[in-house]
């Protein structure tokens, strides 16, 4: 099958496909090896670029999508009139930092934000921007949070290295409180290093699985797993 052959079936696969689809599984439907759609999907990003058409091909959370050009958007939301999803600001915050410290508990989230989070987590799973990735193992066995493809795709993301870099942020070269902060400081040459056991980095041994001698994410009051330090109902 030559390129052209490949371009037109891409074509017509990613135009009824109601989400992205991956280039292995493109070459799957096609019958070919990957290396042979990768030039294709390479010509079609470029042929779909143009201010002359309406739609684009993006890489969007590890597959291909078409997407609606975004100088168009006020049309399309005038054709279709209905008003966008919107999130709010607590899961936007909420959100960034789940983004780019993943996987985190529930404490730990609220230790930066400041402020409980249950209900903005119960809103972010029911959407599934984010998924429950496991238990910590520490005391409590807390349950950890990370973001899911649909947040990827929401955001327009091809994965998470496609974040936007974080800004520099110059913090003092001493902090009297810092035994009470997940930070510590490093006095001699002012950086700051990130304490292990806000980093969500120790995840339980078992790879994430659900402890099956503890509580399922049924059995929480809220409907979710999002770490109510209430524990389970009676």
């Amino acid at each position: 099958m030559n390129t052209s052959e490949i371009k037109a079936v891409v074509e017509g696969v990613l135009f009824v496909a109601g989400t992205p689809v991956s280039l292995r599984r493109l070459a799957e439907v096609i019958g070919v090896a990957q290396a042979e759609v990768k030039p294709a999907m390479v010509e079609l990003v470029a042929e779909y670029a143009t201010p002359e058409r309406g739609v684009r091909l993006m890489e969007v959370a590890g597959g291909y999508q078409f997407r609606t050009a975004a100088e168009n958007t006020e049309y399309i939301r005038k054709f279709v009139q209905e008003k966008p999803s919107k999130l709010s600001r607590a899961s936007l915050e909420t959100l960034a930092i789940i983004a780019y410290r993943q996987p985190l508990t529930k404490a730990e989230i609220e230790a930066v934000r400041g402020v409980d989070v249950d209900g903005v987590l119960n809103s972010l799973l029911t959407r599934k921007l984010l998924r429950v990735m496991g238990r910590k193992d520490v005391p409590g066995r807390p349950w950890v949070y990370g973001t899911t493809p649909q947040f990827l795709e929401l955001f327009g993301l091809n994965d998470l290295g496609s974040l936007p870099p974080l800004p520099e942020i110059h913090e003092p070269t001493h902090n009297p409180f810092s035994e009470d902060l997940p930070f510590s400081e490093n006095l001699t040459d002012g950086t700051i290093t990130e304490a292990a056991e806000s980093s969500g980095a120790l995840l339980a041994p078992d790879s994430g699985d659900v402890d099956p001698n503890g509580t399922g994410p049924s059995e929480w009051r809220n409907g979710h797993p999002s770490g109510d330090d209430g524990g389970p109902t009676a």
